[in-house]
């Protein structure tokens, strides 16, 4: 069984992981920096993963990226594709629509959204794509009345 891979760091590469580890915008590669500067300054596979609080598989795939890519493998992480909603683009006009007139239902939104906009959704879509734009729906409920008194 042959040794796994340690990596030691040039001063510039480790000027890049200890920006990255502290002020990256994503999350997932300040893990990633914080699992290389571990394993980089003599942590075991295991110990770096619990520093960065990933599994040991993860903590192994990030230093063989490491290997196999460099720093730019693994900071170089793809946002995941999200589909976008045909209804964003119009999502200033229906804002302020549904601002000035508010509206009751979600029935009665999707009516309106429809003549705003040409595109009718369902419930649940429009439920969600309204909420994604700040409104929110008040809830309804009973109002206690007091007994009569005699």
């Amino acid at each position: 069984m042959s040794a796994w891979f340690r990596p030691t760091l040039s001063a510039d590469e480790q000027t890049r992981v200890l920006a990255h580890r502290d002020t990256h915008p994503d999350p997932v590669v300040r893990r990633k920096m914080n699992v290389l500067w571990a394993v980089h300054l003599g942590h075991s596979r295991d110990e770096a993963a619990r520093i960065a609080a990933v599994g040991v598989a993860t903590a192994k795939r990030y230093v063989i990226a490491y290997r196999d890519g460099g720093l730019d493998a693994l900071a170089g992480r793809k946002p995941s594709p999200r589909p976008r909603s045909e209804l964003a683009a119009h999502a200033d006009a229906i804002r302020q629509s549904l601002t000035d007139r508010p509206v009751r239902t979600t029935a009665e939104a999707i009516e309106r959204i429809a003549d705003l906009a040409g595109l009718r959704r369902g419930l649940t879509q429009t439920r969600t794509f309204l909420a994604g734009l700040g409104f929110t729906w008040p809830r309804t409920r009973a109002v206690p009345v007091p007994p009569k008194s005699r």
